[in-house]
């Protein structure tokens, strides 16, 4: 069974005893997420409005942080997630973001989360989320994006996630010039973006990652 860990922010995390991974980094969740998709992610992009792409939507994190970001800035936001297996509302109840972020995101947390699942919804005047469940690795990616997050379970844990067939469909969706972050920076990894059009570099990571990904698609 799952559990919630407290990581060193004080945020949580889930820990998925049959993978032996975690959600997010046990150095801190949110302190990851800022640092990755929204300091050298978001706030990297340019584009007006800004149509992103997630692969795994998680405890709905990246989400957040987002949706705040975009109302901090003033800033519209197309924000696409996929998930093959959403966590229940026995474990999204007991997510402490909003007491670490305050009560602006409890309630954005909250409208993410009960959300329909398949079509756009509004969740604020800056913010509009579409949730699909479905598996990246077998199903058709559609959309034109200027920005991806990828936070799959990680190359060693997840393999099928990392493959240049899957690079491939995220190359697809993505405009030129548009970017591509993740937390992994494995040598499989740069190469299989770099065969799949982006331009590869390499960034300070957060606190426990030495460097992270940020890709340019060319």
């Amino acid at each position: 069974m799952n559990r919630l860990i407290i990581t060193s922010d004080g945020s949580h995390t889930i820990y998925v005893p049959e993978l032996d991974e975690h959600y997010h980094s046990i150095h801190g969740a949110i302190q990851e997420s800022e640092h990755i998709f929204i300091r050298n992610g978001l706030r990297y992009c340019e584009s007006e409005p800004v149509n992103i792409f997630e692969a795994g939507f998680g405890t709905g994190l990246n989400a957040l942080l987002t949706s705040i970001e975009a109302a901090q800035k003033g800033r519209i936001v197309y924000y696409t997630s996929i998930e093959k297996y959403p966590l229940g509302e026995e474990y999204i109840s007991q997510l402490n973001y909003d007491a670490i972020i305050g009560e602006k995101g409890k309630d954005l947390f909250g409208l993410i989360h009960s959300a329909q699942w398949g079509s756009f919804v509004q969740i604020s005047n800056n913010f509009f989320l579409k949730k699909i469940k479905g598996d990246l690795v077998t199903d058709i990616v559609y959309g034109s994006y200027d920005l991806v997050y990828f936070d799959a379970f990680g190359p060693l844990k997840q393999p099928e996630m990392w493959t240049p067939g899957v690079f491939s469909k995220i190359s697809a969706v993505t405009r030129k010039d548009g970017i591509f972050m993740t937390y992994s920076s494995r040598g499989e990894v740069k190469r299989a973006l770099h065969s799949c059009g982006f331009r590869v570099t390499l960034l300070d990571g957060p606190p426990g990652k030495r460097q992270i990904i940020r890709a340019i698609k060319m």
